[in-house]
């Protein structure tokens, strides 16, 4: 972890959705220091799913050190926005870093998302975040240390990152085009900056995307807290910086990141954005909201694709594949030649068929049959494919990883 060095004590950070997760880890950090935090969140009243309110963060804010300023704030209201400003600069004399961290997320196709999704993603990522930022500023610029960070990812054009989810892809690139004109409009002046995770980071919104099992496969949010404070401490000179959090923490001489892991040592998933060779993220962050894949399997009889790569994966089962891998999968095939599958890796030497598998799955894989094909041919990687949402998963996520050696023996068969 990155120890405090008081950097912040007398600073006034206003944070948008700052009474939970990423944006309350912030908070912390900062108070640590003696700084002054504005809550600008919606939660007034305990959600029955979300933990947190302004007023416990504000309390948790305080007793770690800080001054805290409750407000209730929805970004898209830019009334509530310019009355939380005023009350900062009026009980703190001014604002010296702003935290856009408010976001809204729904990861579905084009046809699968209401406009009123849009337009909530919209409002709050991209518009909350210009709004903020343009009421902020006039303070900020009278600050001798200015931040404006954004909570966004850097700017890829790679269409893996559109195609299943473009309304929210635009929504979050929206943020980080306000940190490429920002940087440059105020150079100089005000430091304008994005930061986000390598890896997914455990919070409320995680949660509920993936379920409470992904727990394991994600850091703390301690890491991002971490990195936004070795921010705040540069000069304004550092700006239009698309900085992951990892990576900041590393030039600060951070080796241990086993510290920021829920589970540490267990795979970690890559978060969004990063063209990099990932492990796999949450089961359902590739294409939450996709039609149900179809549950005949007119292949059983050994005609098409599909039934031929079970021919091959039977021909390499053995005692050895088993012990190693340890886990159940059930394929859920949609597209061309749809049907559910099962590969026993758990019991015996091994087996392989159509159908529900003989026990309960511990992974089930949801994906079009020629991308099945191309995956079990060594054509596509099982973590491209979920990345692009080309592959869902539901289960052990470790087990899911450990297909990958099935998958290196049926290449060397092909």
């Amino acid at each position: 972890m990155l120890p405090n060095t008081g950097k912040l004590a007398g600073c006034t950070l206003f944070i948008t959705g700052a009474s939970r997760g990423i944006g309350k880890a912030i908070a912390l950090k900062a108070a640590k220091d003696g700084a002054n935090v504005v809550i600008a969140a919606k939660t007034a009243q305990a959600h029955p799913k979300l933990p947190g309110t302004i007023y416990t963060a504000a309390e948790e804010i305080e007793a770690a050190g800080g001054r805290a300023l409750p407000c209730i704030v929805d970004v898209r209201d830019e009334k509530q926005i310019s009355d939380a400003v005023e009350q900062a600069v009026s009980k703190f004399g001014g604002i010296d870093i702003l935290v856009n961290n408010a976001s809204a997320i729904n990861l579905t196709g084009t046809l699968q998302t209401p406009m009123k999704k849009v337009d909530l993603m919209l409002g709050i990522n991209l518009r909350g975040t210009y709004l903020t930022s343009k009421l902020c500023v006039p303070y900020l610029l009278k600050s001798k240390n200015a931040h404006i960070l954004n909570l966004s990812p850097p700017l890829n054009l790679n269409p893996i990152w559109f195609k299943n989810h473009t309304a929210y892809t635009m929504a979050k690139y929206g943020m980080s085009m306000c940190v490429l004109g920002m940087a440059e409009e105020f150079r100089g002046s005000i430091a304008v900056n994005a930061l986000w995770p390598k890896t997914a980071i455990q919070t409320a919104a995680m949660d509920m995307l993936g379920g409470t099992d992904v727990a394991n496969q994600c850091r703390k949010v301690d890491i991002m807290a971490d990195a936004a404070y070795c921010i705040f401490s540069k000069p304004p000179s550092y700006t239009g910086n698309f900085a992951i959090d990892e990576d900041v923490l590393r030039k600060e001489g951070i080796v241990d990141f086993d510290t920021y892991a829920v589970a540490p040592g267990h795979p970690l998933l890559p978060d969004f954005f990063l063209d990099e060779d990932p492990e796999l993220i949450t089961n359902k962050m590739g294409g939450e909201g996709a039609p149900p894949a179809s549950k005949a399997s007119p292949e059983a009889a050994g005609d098409g694709p599909i039934a031929e790569t079970f021919k091959i994966i039977k021909g390499i089962l053995s005692p050895d594949v088993v012990k190693s891998t340890q886990g159940v999968y059930k394929f859920d095939i949609s597209g061309e030649h749809p049907g559910v599958w099962y590969i026993d890796l758990k019991n015996d030497a091994g087996s392989a068929g159509s159908g529900e598998p003989p026990v309960q799955a511990d992974v089930v894989m949801s994906m079009d049959s020629a991308d099945f094909v191309k995956m079990f041919s060594g054509n596509l990687k099982p973590t491209m494919a979920f990345m692009s949402g080309k592959l869902k998963i539901k289960g052990d996520m470790t087990l899911a990883i450990k297909m990958e050696k099935m998958m290196s023996l049926m290449k060397a068969k092909l």
